[in-house]
């Protein structure tokens, strides 16, 4: 089976039993949902989860979500789970339905990225959701990371067969 990461609990929350989490998902609204099942691990490279959890109840707040699952009533029990990998399954992924131009994070992370002209920027290595679109860390050799928005007037062409995104730099992002 093969899992997906979607978040990373990064500090607990009150003295109830919730969570903290950084979201790392396409879908936060639907992956941290009450009834909603994640699979925790020690950390993001582990390949067997540590066990399934199941949310009880979440909410955003600012830029994390605080997740309560089932079974937790009190700080003590989750103070553990601090700095552990939230994933769902294979199956959880392929229930979402993606539009076209449409792709998973983990799909995206990695790419190379190249201008019109096919020569290399870098590769993508974050994905910041960041109101209405997404943008995309470009890590260059060299240089520092470049910021690419994800509109139409910048990216171009997305390839997953070949593992390559066409761009249109505009004035100034360089």
């Amino acid at each position: 089976m093969t899992y997906y990461k979607v978040g990373k609990i990064v500090n607990t929350h009150g003295i109830q039993g919730e969570l903290k989490i950084v979201s790392a998902t396409d879908f936060p609204d639907q992956r941290f949902k009450k009834g909603s099942s994640l699979h925790l691990f020690k950390d993001e490279k582990d390949e067997s989860p540590i066990k399934q959890l199941k949310i009880k109840a979440a909410r955003q707040q600012k830029n994390f979500f605080l997740v309560k699952f089932e079974g937790f009533n009190n700080i003590n029990e989750v103070e553990q789970y601090k700095g552990m990998t939230l994933k769902i399954t294979d199956e959880d992924r392929d229930e979402e339905e993606l539009e076209d131009g449409q792709y998973y994070y983990d799909d995206i992370i990695g790419l190379k990225v190249v201008d019109e002209s096919n020569q290399l920027i870098g590769t993508i290595s974050e994905i910041l959701p960041l109101g209405p679109n997404d943008v995309w860390t470009v890590k260059r050799e060299k240089q520092a990371d470049l910021l690419l928005p994800v509109i139409k007037q910048v990216v171009k062409n997305v390839n997953l067969e070949n593992g390559q995104v066409t761009v249109e730099l505009m004035e100034g992002m360089e």
